[in-house]
């Protein structure tokens, strides 16, 4: 199938090959108008960001104020991120400013995309993030 490197903003085309669910071989994708069939060093070596021994399979977390690493299974962390967005989200809630006008945000969430980020996730980041009432939302697909 047809992908893109996750590396830079670039936007490397690469052919990834799967064989029983699993990635076997990622190469330069040669009907790419940017790369041509080429990649760098670091695209070159992305086979290892999914079947590498050192990739991380299991959530690491360290507790505030923790001095060891745990680890969790993934629902566990989802859980955790979506408990502390919807807390974030209700204290720093806002109906209103302070000259009555319906402003409807939080200013206790904001985001900031990598340069990785295609204009699709982009998009959909923006959609996501102003549905939770966010207005702090920037992305660097402009450099």
């Amino acid at each position: 199938m047809q992908s893109v490197c996750p590396y830079c903003a670039v936007g490397c085309g690469q052919r990834v090959y799967v064989k029983d669910e699993n990635v076997v071989q990622i190469e330069g994708d040669p009907d790419s108008p940017i790369s041509r069939g080429r990649l760098c060093p670091k695209g070159s070596a992305s086979l290892q960001l999914t079947t590498g021994p050192q990739r991380l399979s299991k959530i690491k977390y360290r507790r505030p104020y923790g001095t060891e690493w745990e680890e969790l299974d993934l629902d566990t962390a989802m859980d955790m991120i979506a408990d502390r967005v919807i807390k974030a989200r209700n204290e720093t809630w806002q109906w209103t400013d302070d000259e009555g006008r319906r402003t409807r945000r939080s200013m206790g969430i904001a985001s900031l995309g990598g340069a990785t980020l295609d204009n699709e996730e982009n998009y959909l980041m923006k959609k996501l993030y102003s549905a939770m009432g966010a207005v702090q939302i920037e992305n660097q697909a402009r450099i």
